[in-house]
This record gives C-alpha cells, structure tokens and sequence, in this order.
C-alpha cells in the first residue's frame, strides 16, 4: 500500500491529535504502518485491534480514501420503527399542547395521549434537544437605559481603563447562621454526604464584598444591617485597601442605599470613585455575583453554624484563603451579542403573547 504525501500527512495529524476519537486515530495509525509494509499481525499489535479488523479498515480505505474511515458502515438490524408522521406529532404536541392537569409532558403521560411507548416519546426527545421537564429562569430589563448601562459595564470587563481598578461590588443580605439539630453522616463509598433538613436560626448577616475584576481579588466586610451607613463603611474600607494612586471604578445594582444622598456627598469628596450602574432587573451583570455563588456553595450551604460571629469568621477565613492565590473571572460576552439576544428574546415574548 502506497501513500501520497498529502494524504500520508493528514493521517499523521489524525493519528496524533488529541482532539480526534480514539477510533480514527487507531484506524489512521492502521494506513500508516500498512504503508509501511507492515504485516496484519504485527499492526494488531501496536494499534490494539484484532487482525480481522485490521484488514478490515485497510479495505475501507483502499475503498473509500481517508473519508471511509471517518465513519462506521451501516450495519444489519431491525428497521427503525419510528416513522417521520411520528416524529412529528411527538414534536408538535410536545411543543404546542399541554396535559389537562399538568404543565408539561412526562415520557408516560404524552405516550397514553398519543399511543405510542414512553420509550418511543424518549428517543424523539433525546433525537431533537426536547427536555419538558426542565425550565430557566429568565427576566428582560425594561430600563429605559438598558443598553447604555450595558455598554458601560461590559465595556469596563472586556477594555478596563488604565491606571485605574475595576471593581465588582454588592451586597449580599440575610445570610443565614443555621445550627443543624443533628451532625451530617459522612461520604463513603455509594453513600453521599447529609446533612439534617431541619436547623436552628441563630440570626443573619450581611456580605459586602468588592470584587477586583484584574486579578480575582475580593475585599470584604460582614455587617448587622443593610444601610446607607454600612455601604459607606465599606466605601471607606475599599479606599483604605487600594493603592492610592489609582482610580476606583465601581460596578454596582441600582438599589438604594448606593445613591442614597449622604453616600452621593461621600463619592462628590472622593473623586477617585467613579460609579457605574447595572440596568434594573439586570444583577446578572454585576461579576461579584459569581463571587458570592461560590462562597454559598464551597463555605456555607453544607455548614453548621452556633452564632453570627462563627459564621463571619468562616467567610472572612474563605475569603482570606482566595486571596492568597486569586483566580480572575473571565467575561467573554460581548456587549453586542449580549443586545442580539436581547432582541431575540423581545421577539419571542411578542410572538408568544
């Protein structure tokens, strides 16, 4: 078997490319030892197949070139049972009709109406991306300076300006000290950790946390409240821990306390503070957001906790670890397609009303 060189350097490169399935890159490897005079046997061996296989896919390439060996030939068993006019109604009553007493299909409650198995309703789900029993939060903001706002903050994320820090900042309030009334049964091997589904309340705090969107830092204070008072506390606090001679430029919700008058007499005396505000209804622009995410899940929601105090300790404990060795969040979309699915959305609640 001879190679020319164009096709003998494209079967080196499936051969060799982690990105390409195991299978391709064994059949490749099969073409280039045959090409090289290599016995059945012998090639079995090295690409870890049986001989009768070997011979095999050199007659499918011998057949069919390089393209034979990207996919499988078809094989002997029974038809497919599922007709197009199946298919179809599946689809259709999946996406247009809904059950009396429910608001959604299951796999049995769509085939009794449509006489068909479940696993029939299974395998047209699973064929066209149909998955009714999940379902996703979503809100459009009607901010009359929706996508101003948005260009500013997406604008900061992607080209932040020079001598100056980009700050993701917010609050987030009535975090929880819950006692557990029993401690949680360990892992072990098929049995996953618990934790009781009862607690005690031993009151709640409040997280201020300003995210460095440069390196993945995180500053952060717990207070008692949720005030004008407290937001400005940790104002103070963002200044004290900057270099002095950068500007701060801050990312923030459109709640209250952060244009409250006393905080916009603050931020007139402090000109190194320039804020930018998230549309309304659009918090998920606001990259601290993720920040606060992570600390529920890795320090908190499986926790148990005797008072306020030891639960403050536990995050600034986080918080202190992240620190040591930050890993930035890397916002990737851009202000453009951001508005294209806006727009998409628009549409669709317009056509659905």
């Amino acid at each position: 078997m001879e190679l020319d060189e164009p096709t003998e350097r494209e079967l080196r490169v499936l051969a060799k490319r982690r990105t390409v399935e195991a299978r391709l890159q064994q059949r490749a490897l099969v073409v280039l030892l045959a090409a090289q005079g290599r016995q059945n046997k012998d090639i079995a061996v090295e690409a870890g197949l049986d001989r009768r296989q070997v011979a095999l896919w050199r007659e499918r390439f011998l057949a069919g070139g390089i393209e034979a060996l990207r996919k499988d030939a078809p094989r002997s068993g029974r038809p497919a049972t599922i007709t197009a006019e199946i298919e179809s109604r599946i689809v259709q009553a999946t996406l247009h009709d809904k059950p009396i007493n429910a608001t959604h299909w299951s796999t049995r409650t769509l085939a009794e109406y449509l006489g068909v198995g479940a696993t029939t309703i299974r395998r047209v789900w699973q064929s066209n991306g149909l998955k009714p029993h999940l379902s996703r939060t979503f809100k459009l903001s009607r901010d009359p300076r929706f996508e101003d706002k948005l260009l500013d903050v997406v604008g900061l994320y992607m080209n932040p300006p020079e001598h100056a820090l980009v700050l993701s900042c917010d609050e987030q309030s009535q975090i929880q000290a819950l006692n557990r009334t029993q401690p949680g049964l360990p892992m072990k091997r098929g049995r996953a950790g618990t934790v009781t589904h009862d607690y005690k309340r031993h009151g709640t705090t409040t997280l201020f946390a300003a995210l460095n969107t440069l390196d993945g830092s995180v500053i952060s204070m717990c207070q008692p409240r949720h005030r004008h008072s407290e937001w400005l506390k940790f104002l103070r606090l963002i200044k004290r821990s900057t270099p002095k001679h950068l500007s701060l430029h801050l990312i923030v919700n459109n709640y209250a306390t952060h244009s409250h008058p006393e905080v916009q007499k603050w931020l007139a005396r402090n000109p190194r503070f320039v804020m930018y505000f998230t549309p309304t209804g659009a918090s998920w622009l606001d990259m601290v957001e993720r920040c606060f995410r992570d600390i529920t899940d890795k320090r908190i929601r499986r926790d148990s906790f005797t008072s306020v105090q030891e639960l403050e300790l536990a995050i600034d404990l986080y918080v202190a670890h992240h620190n040591i060795d930050p890993k930035p969040f890397i916002w990737t979309a851009s202000a453009k397609d951001i508005l294209a699915k806006v727009t998409r959305a628009k549409a669709a609640l317009v056509a659905a009303a």
